[in-house]
């Protein structure tokens, strides 16, 4: 993709960014250094379908859930001069591996450790979620797919080196409270 188009891209991203943060009501999640992770969140309720996690969680409609967004002009500053796809990805694996602990964190400190089911995002870039113990399920609303497909658009635009002629449907990734204790907890 052309630099410039990317360079312009990334200095209105910035300019949005601090608008769309105050109206989305995120939360920055800090590093135990007092470091701001990669992840931003907030409460929601889910108004979804019903989905049965693989370790027999159950999230219904209005179920309380940890929304989870990438700090995606955060990424994209990591990324922008790695011409590796491969690279790339592994640079946004290892820091959403890094956040979830203090995820954890941040749970337990807010209080939410009793009153939320687990975690929710949507993304379009989901190969490598399994691994970091995300489920992966589709969103059946055609309406809202389609919302957020566009809404994601840009930062997968920019994200990638090479267009595919098929962009990828945004899914829903879910991580259940039990889930996330188990696999990132610290000792």
């Amino acid at each position: 993709m052309n630099i410039n188009f990317k360079k312009t891209g990334l200095f209105f991203w910035n300019v949005i960014d601090p608008i769309y943060f105050h109206f989305t009501r995120l939360d920055y999640v800090e590093s135990k250094f007092g470091d701001r992770t990669i992840m931003r969140v907030r409460l929601t309720k889910y108004k979804g379908s019903k989905v049965t996690l693989s370790d027999g969680t159950e999230i219904n409609k209005n179920d309380m859930l940890l929304k989870i967004h990438l700090h995606n002009i955060q990424i994209l500053r990591q990324i922008q001069n790695n011409d590796s796809e491969v690279r790339r990805a592994l640079t946004i694996y290892k820091n959403i591996q890094e956040s979830l602990p203090e995820i954890i964190h941040y749970i337990q400190i807010r209080g939410y450790t009793n009153e939320i089911k687990g975690l929710i995002g949507i993304t379009m870039l989901h190969k490598g979620c399994k691994k970091l113990g995300f489920e992966i399920y589709p969103i059946h609303n055609r309406y809202y797919k389609l919302f957020k497909q566009i809404a994601l658009l840009p930062i997968y635009l920019l994200s990638c080196n090479k267009i595919k002629r098929k962009i990828t449907s945004p899914m829903y990734l879910f991580m259940s409270k039990d889930k996330l204790l188990n696999k990132y907890k610290r000792v």
